[in-house]
């Protein structure tokens, strides 16, 4: 049944809040306590005006508020505990802390690779290579611990891409000059260390300047003595882990790893002894042939395997042109014979 326009609007009329003073009452009570709540002022604002509507609308943004914030603090726990997908760290590339070679029980020693050794040190037992007199083991032989210690590290410094007798004389003018100290590099005048280590040790300038920054460091930290751990020793300028682990050796008596240097380096891949991991690809770097060479080689070898190598480089498998012709162990080399010529050795075609 339809009822008039005008009996629709009367009825409107008689159902409203002002037809009530009771239902009003108690509507503007509880309108008014939810609004002193949130604002105490509200006490003196009239309650039929229109901020009444307002205070409901804000009302329901703050317990939507409330409601997002459950909502996130219920899911962060999981959230940020699970990192399915999360990069590295990049101290994790640091030097030893990640490795790419693990040490495990397959890991199996090359065949014959005592005999080698062994033919190796009757070849070197005549010490006719420049490593037996020159090497940075030698330097500073006379001085007391401490100041030799300070000597075999400025020594090691030095011997990057530089030979054994270029290293040797240097470490020799700075010693006559009274400049092989902590205490005398830190005051020195830079021009000066270049002077003495200038031509033929390589890259000379830089060198000079890390000699310097190292003296202050050891001054600085140490008392004038040098770093007694191999992390400490890895953060001095121009100090990589070859020359830490020789300066560990031979000025703590702590062996913690091989020192590898390029002869180490090459010989070892000639003979096979060490590979990439996971293949039979020769290593790239001294530091991968460390890595590979320490997963199986005895530790009572790892400081002697050095100066032998070394020396035997410098004789025989030299790096351009090896005399496998006279070498001992050349038949367990699967490289003997194989290296090219010195390219600069083949005559020129007129």
């Amino acid at each position: 049944m339809s009822l008039p326009l005008k009996n629709f609007s009367a009825i409107v009329h008689l159902i409203s809040p002002k037809s009530f003073p009771s239902f009003r009452k108690m509507h503007t009570t509880r309108l008014s306590a939810a609004k002193r709540e949130i604002d105490p002022s509200a006490e003196s604002k009239n309650p039929d005006d229109d901020s009444v509507t307002k205070l409901r609308v804000f009302v329901r943004k703050k317990r939507a508020k409330k409601t997002v914030q459950a909502i996130v603090e219920a899911i962060k726990p999981e959230t940020f505990d699970q990192k399915p997908c999360s990069l590295p760290e990049i101290e994790d590339f640091a030097y030893g802390k990640q490795s790419s070679f693990s040490r495990s029980n397959e890991v199996q020693p090359p065949s014959d690779w005592e005999k080698v050794i062994e033919g190796i040190r009757k070849m070197r037992s005549s010490e006719d290579a420049p490593v037996d007199s020159m090497g940075c083991e030698k330097a500073g032989v006379s001085l007391p611990p401490k100041e030799r210690r300070f000597a075999v590290l400025i020594s090691s410094l030095l011997s990057s891409q530089t030979k054994d007798q270029v290293t040797h004389g240097a470490i020799q003018r700075l010693l006559q000059n009274d400049l092989l100290s902590a205490e005398a590099l830190d005051k020195a005048d830079e021009g000066a260390i270049k002077e003495l280590i200038h031509p033929q040790v390589g890259f000379y300038s830089r060198k000079a300047s890390n000699m310097r920054k190292v003296a202050k460091i050891c001054l600085d930290r140490y008392n004038g003595d040098i770093p007694s751990t191999l992390e400490e020793l890895l953060e001095l300028p121009g100090i990589g882990p070859k020359m830490a682990h020789l300066v560990m050796n031979v000025g703590w008596n702590n062996v913690q790893g091989i020192c590898v240097d390029t002869h180490v380096h090459r010989i070892c891949n000639r003979l096979g002894w060490v590979s990439r991991p996971g293949t039979k690809q020769r290593t790239s770097t001294p530091e991968q042939t460390r890595e590979s060479l320490q997963l199986w080689l005895p530790k009572e070898e790892w400081v002697p395997i050095n100066p032998l190598l070394v020396g035997f480089g410098q004789t025989v498998c030299t790096p351009l042109r090896p005399r496998c012709g006279i070498c001992a162990v050349s038949g367990f080399c699967p490289s003997a014979f194989k290296e090219a010529p010195n390219p600069s050795s083949t005559p020129k075609k007129k």
